[in-house]
């Protein structure tokens, strides 16, 4: 399965990419909302792990751009701040399906990516 995961930390998505591969997924990594965009509209992630806080761009675009590129493709959020922590992104973003701390195990996320990307 295709996942694309958004992240500002090279270390932690090499991380997160290196430990989907071992569970049979194929996982690319963008940096920003416009490599995100980019990658959007060449391939579809039925998974997008996205973190809420982008160094450059906005995630709630990404979100909202795999919203109209791809209907069926859900966001699992990461963060390591509060902000949102009432859960209103789930209010704001459609296709939100997971909230959770960057923190989140590899596993757990795996778990989360396979469990989410099984069809309805």
């Amino acid at each position: 399965m295709n996942v694309l995961i958004v992240q500002n930390k090279p270390t932690l998505g090499q991380m997160w990419q290196r430990h989907l591969h071992r569970h049979g997924h194929v996982a690319d990594i963008a940096i920003d909302q416009d490599a995100a965009i980019e990658m959007l509209s060449e391939k579809f992630y039925p998974i997008i792990i996205l973190d809420v806080v982008l160094n450059n761009g906005s995630a709630i675009a990404v979100a909202d751009y795999a919203s109209y590129r791809h209907p069926n493709a859900k966001v699992i959020f990461v963060t390591n701040s509060s902000f949102f922590s009432d859960g209103s992104i789930f209010q704001l973003c459609s296709n939100a399906c997971a909230f959770v701390p960057i923190a989140t195990q590899p596993d757990d996320l795996a778990a989360m990516v396979e469990h989410y990307a099984k069809p309805i």
